[in-house]
């Protein structure tokens, strides 16, 4: 059935889109666009735009795709208008009017992937390219596009595949065809593992690109928390006083840190004698401990560490964190205490330290592996299901060889591992996977 929608956001704008793909995507352009030369492929024509019965809605630019030569391989209708949210809303009645019914969400990309114009891993990444916050999650998310992580996976499948017709032909015809031997077959399938593994890493990297981390910051009052923030974020965010006490409840910001968002937590100071307001602000800061992924504990090491610095360093024990000796411009009694814990010592004044404290985030929260960015990953819930399915089906597969076991008895879990990869090529895919996968989508995608 033909669809339509509008592909644009809501509200106001220069102009508004709306798509219709379907099998009467002519037969309803020939009802409502009135242009002085008929509609040519892949031509944008300056148009009236009709309603059902035939008045004026707008003058806009109509574009006709036909199939297969569209987004969804069918014929597509793109109606450019104004962007007033009456004309759009009109638009889209008038569509539904003649025939066409409203899409669901990420439907058009859903057609895409069924009539074969994308892989069903690089339809997800569309998803992940609009939602983008920052242009290294919109990197990532366009090597996807590209399809490259279906190649790369479909290798190990295909892999896997060959395997298992030397293991059927040998067990089909044993007298034409020798057994594969045990070792060159455990061999490749740890190359396999080997290959899957890294593409775990990697997605782990890439989920952290997509989705960014959290970073607090914490310490006793008046250490310089608030302005280690302010010059992080490189404007005046957060209220800075020589007052202890000053920040009474969180504050969050984000920067970006090796194209990662990063969630700033600027919290209260952690002091043992509080009133009962800064008390509240102490909670939740340490809530906020307990809920990101990295602290920074902010010391004043001008000074020699009292009891509150102590109690800090204690409660944040034991978590990742970076432990920075602020105010190293006025003295360093703290920091050649603390120096046998490896802190940045420094000042929130001086770039280098920024710059420091930025390279520590990247190292705790990366966890030592590089961001690279134009290497396909794997994205979605589905996909690290399916190679964490194949990674357990192989292991399996090595302890039967390794325990002298005949070897097609590791046939099953080959076949385990080729049906769990071909949900991320896409080769298998049914209609709860394609709805768990474009249930993220927005309407008019």
């Amino acid at each position: 059935m033909t669809i339509a929608a509008v592909a644009t956001p809501p509200g106001r704008g220069a102009i508004a889109i709306v798509r219709v793909s379907g099998p009467d995507v002519r037969e309803i352009a020939a009802r409502i666009v009135r242009s002085q030369s008929p509609l040519r492929p892949h031509v944008a024509t300056t148009a009236e735009i009709l309603d059902e019965d035939g008045a004026t809605l707008d003058r806009g630019i109509a574009i006709l795709a036909p199939a297969p030569h569209s987004y969804t391989g069918e014929d597509v209708l793109e109606l450019h208008i104004h962007g007033s949210p009456v004309i759009a809303r009109e638009m889209l009645r008038t569509l539904l009017a003649c025939g066409a019914r409203l899409a669901a969400p990420g439907e058009f990309t859903r057609r895409a992937f069924l009539n074969g114009k994308m892989e069903l891993n690089a339809a997800a990444a569309v998803a992940d390219l609009i939602a983008a916050e920052t242009r290294g999650a919109a990197r990532a998310a366009l090597a996807n596009l590209a399809g490259g992580l279906a190649a790369e996976v479909g290798r190990q499948r295909e892999a896997l595949s060959r395997i298992l017709e030397e293991l059927a032909a040998a067990i089909d015809f044993p007298d034409e065809v020798a057994e594969p031997e045990r070792g060159p077959v455990a061999s490749r399938l740890r190359e396999i593992e080997r290959e899957l593994r890294d593409l775990q890493r990697s997605g782990e990297v890439g989920r952290l690109v997509r989705e960014g981390t959290s970073v607090a910051i914490v310490g006793p009052p008046n250490a310089g928390k608030s302005s280690l923030l302010n010059a992080l974020l490189g404007e005046e965010r957060a209220l800075v006083s020589e007052l202890p006490g000053t920040t009474r409840d969180t504050i969050e910001e984000s920067i970006v840190v090796e194209g990662v968002s990063v969630r700033l937590i600027d919290t209260a100071g952690i002091r043992a004698h509080a009133d009962r307001l800064e008390s509240a602000g102490i909670e939740r800061t340490m809530r906020a401990i307990e809920q990101v992924r990295i602290v920074i504990v902010v010391i004043d090491g001008s000074v020699p560490i009292d009891a509150g610095a102590r109690d800090v360093l204690e409660r944040t024990a034991g978590r990742e964190r970076v432990l920075f000796c602020n105010k190293a411009d006025l003295g360093e009694a703290g920091a050649r205490e603390l120096r046998p814990h490896a802190p940045i010592c420094g000042s929130v004044h001086d770039a280098q330290t920024l710059a420091s404290l930025r390279a520590e985030i990247a190292r705790i929260g990366w966890n030592g592996e590089r961001i690279d960015l134009e290497r396909p990953h794997l994205a979605s819930a589905v996909e690290f299901d399916a190679v964490r399915e194949a990674l357990g089906a192989l292991a399996r597969a090595n302890v039967t060889l390794e325990a002298g076991e005949p070897i097609d008895l590791i046939a099953g879990d080959l076949q385990q591992a080729v049906a769990a990869l071909g949900h991320v090529t896409g080769d298998v895919a049914g209609e709860e996977l394609l709805d768990r996968i474009f249930a993220r989508f927005c309407i008019g995608k």
